[in-house]
């Protein structure tokens, strides 16, 4: 319900525009970082008996697959300007 909202208020914001090293920046951070920070806490978690490994995990999950998709959202509405001829 939340990503539908989201893909809602993006689609009715015709502002909403990244810069291209915006949308790299959040792009390796959502291929990357957060994937690597989850992995890495879950290991240490496991090993060092670190509190909370499952909502900790849980939490970058949900926040690396919302950024995944309003990354997603952006990149649709880029090739939907080119093929109109805005940009």
């Amino acid at each position: 319900m939340l990503w539908l909202w989201t893909a809602h208020f993006i689609e009715r914001s015709s502002e909403l525009k990244l810069s291209n090293n915006v949308y790299d920046i959040l792009k390796w951070i959502a291929q990357i970082l957060l994937p690597a920070a989850g992995v890495l806490y879950a290991a240490l978690a496991k090993i060092w008996g670190f509190p909370f490994a499952t909502e900790i995990v849980g939490t970058i999950a949900a926040i690396d697959t919302f950024l995944g998709a309003v990354l997603q959202i952006s990149t649709a509405q880029y090739r939907k300007g080119l093929e109109t001829g805005g940009e």
